[in-house]
């Protein structure tokens, strides 16, 4: 009987044994499972990070500017919302060779968003990214319906689009007996198409004669502008990317010849150019990456913006050379900008 009783009261301290394990092992696990629960939404709200590449068409200030203004506005929005965005920069220098093959290399790494700066670059990277959901933001478009960048669901961008009835104006404010302009601009920009049928009509109407010379290259576009000394008054050339690239030289050979340039954008002022009215290419370039970064966090691909302009710019060197007036810009405009020298 005292076996007995002494095996009943064993296998019940036994039996207290493990229970009183099993209570220790769930005391200890329930900390551990409420852990990871606590901590699960510092992941949800963990950063972004984005790539977004910026292909510049080819080199000269307007452009430069352009491009340094949407990488600093991109690194300061980043920065502001929390969010990480890579930046890579490629430049086509302005063959569409190269410019399909930087599309095509963009495609095939996935990145997140394309902004291309001027029209060229703008459908060579659209054409790319047909298909591939990767949308398109271009910067400096002057007329973004006859470059063919509307209507397409992914694709948006900002247009720096000419007044140019405004710029001719100025032209004849400041000498009102013009007999000849000269149009001096490439037939293959895109940008040049709308403003010259602009400028043809609005001479047309004023009974002003005008002389149109092209070029594709940097030795036909100063070639053509040589071709104009002794021919005309006054030369406008729009917001042309072929022509501001070679602008020192165009500037140079006109204001030798006593012509003043009259064009699209500031930049070709700072090269030697008379004047200008236009956009501020820095607000621009923002407004392009503002757009942008509310597109790569869900927000909806707006319809195109279109920069608002009336900044006239004078190269104030270059006036004094042609020995020009220029002082009833002042009554045109708000805003009137002198720059000195190149």
């Amino acid at each position: 009987m005292k076996k007995v009783i002494s095996l009943i009261l064993s296998l019940v301290m036994l039996a207290a044994l493990f229970t009183g394990c099993g209570a220790s092992k769930t005391a200890e696990t329930t900390p551990q499972t409420a852990a990871p629960a606590a901590e699960a939404p510092a992941e949800t709200a963990a950063p972004g990070s984005y790539t977004v590449a910026i292909v510049q068409q080819m080199d000269h200030a307007s452009l430069d500017e352009i491009r340094n203004a949407i990488t600093a506005e991109l690194q300061a929005v980043a920065a502001e919302k929390g969010i990480a965005i890579e930046i890579k920069e490629f430049n086509g220098q302005n063959d569409a060779t190269v410019l399909n093959q930087i599309g095509a290399q963009l495609v095939g790494d996935k990145v997140d968003m394309i902004i291309p700066i001027a029209t060229l670059a703008a459908q060579c990277m659209i054409t790319a990214a047909d298909g591939t959901g990767i949308p398109v933001v271009y910067a400096a478009i002057s007329d973004p319906e006859t470059a063919g960048l509307t209507g397409i669901p992914t694709v948006t961008g900002t247009s720096d689009a000419l007044n140019t009835a405004f710029i001719l104006d100025m032209m004849l404010a400041v000498n009102p007996d013009i007999k000849t302009v000269g149009l001096l601009y490439s037939n293959s920009e895109a940008n040049s198409t709308m403003p010259i049928a602009e400028a043809k009509a609005y001479l047309d109407e004023k009974g002003i004669a005008y002389l149109e010379k092209t070029g594709n290259t940097s030795g036909e576009i100063t070639e053509a502008a040589s071709s104009m000394v002794g021919r005309v008054d006054a030369v406008f050339t729009p917001t042309d990317n072929v022509v501001m690239g070679t602008e020192a030289s165009v500037a140079d050979i006109l204001n030798a010849a006593g012509i003043p340039h009259y064009t699209g954008a500031d930049s070709f002022v700072q090269l030697g150019a008379f004047t200008t009215c236009g956009v501020n290419y820095t607000e621009l370039g923002a407004k392009t990456a503002d757009m942008a970064v509310d597109i790569l966090l869900g927000g909806a691909v707006p319809e195109f913006h279109v920069m608002e302009g009336g900044i006239i710019t004078v190269n104030t060197e270059t006036a004094a050379a042609l020995g020009l007036d220029y002082s009833v810009f002042s009554t045109m405009a708000n805003t009137v900008v002198e720059i000195t020298g190149e």
